[in-house]
Parts: structure tokens; C-alpha cells; sequence
């Protein structure tokens, strides 16, 4: 009779903890709750360097319809950091500090992991390796058909005009917006780039139209001669902007649209365009 009381029992107990469970998945937390709730996990994931499952929390709260803290930013930058993830990672650390400002708790660490992946990327451009989050545009021979169909679109017998009006005319269209569902040609982008040669460089204005003091414009050069003319180039969707990274040093150059397609042909066009510029018989 007490082993049929004791088998009762826990049948019953078993009964409960299943309506327990399913009534959890049934009513699942509020959102503004399951985003603390995730934050928490992914604070202590990364504080015992559990990485993949700091990862899986991540993206959990990516998808989820609620606004991300601060903080969210800077534990993406952390773990974007240990996969070499440098684009995603510089992206989402530049974020947190601009959300979050000197008075973020996250602060200062966040601007030294900026200057690391600064640093990180430069030595990966100087001995021209790629790293597995980022993009280089393919260059195709500086005689093949491509070119001799933008000399005919921009009717210049020259390479070198041709690329240039056709770079001018891919970086008006890809131009960094805040509301990236307005584009319209009577209406500039946000932030835009306007490029010219000038002896053995590149000269590139920056035309920012969103800051206190109004339109601003900066110009800066980059010589072409011994930098890789294949141009690394990548997207976080998060912030929603995709970059060009100078061939240089491998820090930004140009900001622009979260168009992976026109980003893409932009890199392509500057580099074809650079190694134009390398080759002696360049015109």
C-alpha cells in the first residue's frame, strides 16, 4: 500500500511540474523583461568567458522587438573581438560609446578595445590578409570589357575619367541616410562622398549634412602608390551602415548605405581605380 502511495505521489508531482512548464512556455515574460533577463545571461556569460554562449544570448535579444540597452552594444563588441569579427565588432563598440557617452560603466575598456581593433586591422592590412568578416572587391583586368562599357557609358576615351565619373556616381546613390527608406535624387544623402585625382592621389571630400553647425565638408588624400588596390569592405546591419576600409591602415574611409550589393561595386570601381592609378601606363 506505500509503494502505491509513493508512486501516487510522484506521478502527481510530475502531472504539476509538466502544467508548470507548459504553463511557463505559455505565458513567456514581456519583452522590456526577457531583454533584462537575456542582458543578465550575457553579462555572466561573458564574465566567465563562455563565448558561444554569450553568442546565443546575443542574437535571442537581436531578434527580439524591444529596445536594446547600451550595454547590449558593448557585449556585442566583446564577443564580435574573440571570433576576429573586427567590422562587427568596432561597429558595435562605436555604438555603445555614443549611446552610452562617458558616463557608460563600459566606458573606457570600450575605447581601448577600439584602439586594438585599430591596431589589429592595421597589421592585417600590411601583410594583406583578410579577415573572415569582411569582403575584398575582386578586380578584373584593367583591359577587360567592363571597362571599355563605362568609357562608352561616360563617353571619355580614358580609363581613369571613366572610373572616376562612375565612382562619383555609385558613392551619390550608396550615401549614408538615416531613414535608408528615403532615396531620392533630389534629396542628398546624409553623409555623401564626392572624389577627384589630384598628381599620384586620391583626393576625397566627406559631405556631412547632420551636424550642429549645419553642412560640413572635409577633404583628405590618400596616395596610391604601394597600398593594396583590393579593397576590403563590410556591413553591420545593426547600425545600418556599411563601410570602405582604407587600403592604408584598414580604419574607415567611406560610410555609407547598408546596401551590401553597392558597397560592394564601390569597393570594386576605387580599386580598379587605385591600381589605374599605380600603373605607369595609367590614363
Amino acid at each position: 500500500m506505500a509503494v502505491k502511495t509513493n508512486t501516487y505521489r510522484l506521478l502527481a508531482r510530475a502531472v504539476i511540474l509538466a502544467s508548470a512548464l507548459v504553463a511557463g512556455q505559455a505565458a513567456a515574460l514581456a519583452p522590456e523583461h526577457e531583454t533584462r533577463r537575456l542582458m543578465l545571461a550575457i553579462e555572466d556569460a561573458v564574465t566567465s568567458e563562455s563565448w558561444r554562449e554569450a553568442s546565443e544570448y546575443l542574437n535571442r535579444l537581436q531578434l527580439l522587438d524591444a529596445e536594446k540597452p547600451a550595454d547590449y552594444h558593448y557585449y556585442r563588441g566583446r564577443v564580435m573581438l574573440q571570433t576576429s569579427h573586427f567590422n562587427e565588432a568596432q561597429a558595435a563598440l562605436d555604438t555603445y560609446v555614443t549611446k552610452a557617452g562617458a558616463e557608460g560603466s563600459h566606458y573606457q575598456k570600450s575605447l581601448k578595445l577600439i584602439t586594438e581593433i585599430e591596431r589589429a586591422r592595421k597589421k592585417q592590412a600590411q601583410t594583406t590578409k583578410t579577415g573572415k568578416d569582411s569582403r575584398v572587391a575582386v578586380i578584373e583586368p584593367a583591359g577587360d570589357k567592363r571597362l571599355e562599357a563605362l568609357r562608352e557609358l561616360y563617353l571619355t576615351d580614358s580609363d581613369r575619367k571613366a572610373l572616376v565619373m562612375h565612382l562619383n556616381s555609385l558613392l551619390g546613390v550608396a550615401g549614408w541616410r538615416h531613414d535608408p527608406s528615403i532615396v531620392r535624387l533630389d534629396k542628398p544623402a546624409d553623409i555623401e562622398y564626392r572624389l577627384s585625382i589630384e598628381g599620384d592621389a586620391l583626393s576625397i571630400q566627406e559631405i556631412n549634412r547632420k551636424t550642429p553647425d549645419g553642412i560640413t565638408r572635409r577633404t583628405s588624400q590618400v596616395r596610391v602608390f604601394g597600398i593594396n588596390p583590393q579593397v576590403e569592405w563590410g556591413c553591420e546591419q545593426a547600425v545600418g551602415a556599411c563601410w570602405i576600409y582604407d587600403p592604408r591602415d584598414g580604419s574607415r574611409l567611406f560610410q555609407l548605405s547598408p546596401d551590401r550589393k553597392q558597397t560592394e561595386e564601390v569597393a570594386q570601381t576605387l580599386g580598379k581605380l587605385i591600381r589605374n592609378l599605380q600603373a605607369p601606363s595609367g590614363s
